[in-house]
């Protein structure tokens, strides 16, 4: 059972996600789904409810992203976090929407980014 012998980082993680009004999860894809360390931390709080009605933006950056996408809105539904199709972003071919100082050039993405921080703030203020 994951709430016995917790180390004192997990707790303090789950501590600080019950006390935000909000989470966004940016992760890139990986292998076609989600690195294991983000996987490993959400199911860390699967025993909890923190992530319960918490409202929670996803963005996905990789080179293709949907299916790592779709497994990070399955995981977050999971641990019934709430968010919409408008506080999720799948960013495809990220490398190509960057400077090489990592700055964000694509208009359309940056149209798309602007758009999910509106809806994220909204949901959280609702």
């Amino acid at each position: 059972m994951d709430n016995e012998h917790v180390a004192k980082e997990v707790i303090e993680f789950r501590q600080k996600i019950k006390n935000v009004d909000g989470v966004i999860i940016c992760t890139p894809e990986y292998i076609f789904s989600l690195p294991g360390s983000l996987k490993n931390v959400i199911e860390w709080c699967v025993s909890t409810t923190v992530f319960s009605q918490k409202p929670i933006g996803l963005i996905t950056a990789s080179s293709s992203g949907q299916l790592g996408h779709e497994e990070l809105k399955l995981v977050m539904k999971t641990v019934e976090s709430k968010f919409t199709n408008e506080t999720t972003l799948l960013i495809s071919g990220i490398k190509g929407k960057l400077d090489n100082m990592g700055n964000l050039i694509d208009s359309e993405m940056i149209e798309k980014l602007n758009r999910f921080i509106v809806a994220f703030d909204k949901l959280v203020n609702e």
